[in-house]
């Protein structure tokens, strides 16, 4: 599992740079004290398996930079305040490091997020398909939804609607489970209740994003600028002095 480290102290980053170093099966891929360079480094198709970041840091806290990178990487946290435990883990991160950190408790940490990056591997959508199926509403009845005819995906507590170009299909899922099995970067989370498909959309503008199907949907603070990262990549620009 690739590796990446951020923390604002020298001896923080060496410690751990040393406890991959003599673990099997990790290799650490880049390391800075600065959370902006992560930001700009983590998210992508390279993007480390496990990043370990420092809460209390310049520039950038933790928690916050854990919020922007978090769909791209599995977060653990590294700090000498406890009390950062709850704030940490409503960032979905995976694990919360206390320093100092001993090895034991970092070899059970990286333990456990093998077995669940495992998992997530298993769930991708084999290469080549162009299609998923769902158990319906309706009991006993499975449902073929192809990737390029969803619209968007819409969360209701423990179920997702799935609005597609032939319809709209209810079934037993979260948005994470369901976000999880959705190749990238068509399929982007752009709302704590709303994943979009790229391709369809139409406009966007102050905030909002409408689809082709007339569907309005407001952007979530937290997924906002990696959306529109992500559609600033398919804009087309001149090269002529403004």
């Amino acid at each position: 599992m690739n590796c990446y480290i951020v923390d604002d102290e020298s001896g923080a980053i060496t410690l751990l740079e040393e406890y991959i170093a003599r673990t099997p099966g990790l290799k650490l891929i880049g390391s800075t004290q600065n959370p902006l360079i992560a930001l700009d480094e983590i998210p992508g198709e390279h993007a480390p398996d496990i990043t370990f970041i420092d809460v209390d840091m310049r520039l950038l806290s933790g928690l916050e930079l854990a919020g922007m990178i978090n769909l791209y990487t599995t977060v653990v946290f590294t700090t000498a305040f406890p009390q950062y435990a709850v704030q940490a883990f409503e960032k979905e991160a995976f694990d919360y490091l206390l320093k100092p950190i001993n090895y034991e408790r970092f070899i059970n940490c990286i333990h456990r997020a093998k077995k669940k990056i495992g998992k997530q591997a298993k769930t991708d959508p084999p290469t080549g398909q162009d299609f998923f199926n769902v158990k319906s509403e309706i009991k006993g009845r499975m449902v073929r939804v192809r990737f390029a005819e969803v619209i968007y995906i819409e969360g209701a507590d423990n179920y997702v609607f799935i609005h597609t170009t032939a319809g709209r299909h209810m079934t037993y899922l979260t948005m994470k489970e369901m976000e999880q099995h959705l190749p990238k970067p068509a399929f982007a989370r752009v709302h704590r209740s709303f994943i979009v498909n790229i391709n369809f959309v139409r406009i966007i503008e102050r905030g909002q994003i409408r689809l082709d199907d007339g569907k309005s949907i407001v952007m979530g603070n937290h997924y906002k600028q990696r959306f529109l990262d992500l559609m600033d990549g398919h804009l087309v620009k001149t090269n002529r002095a403004s």
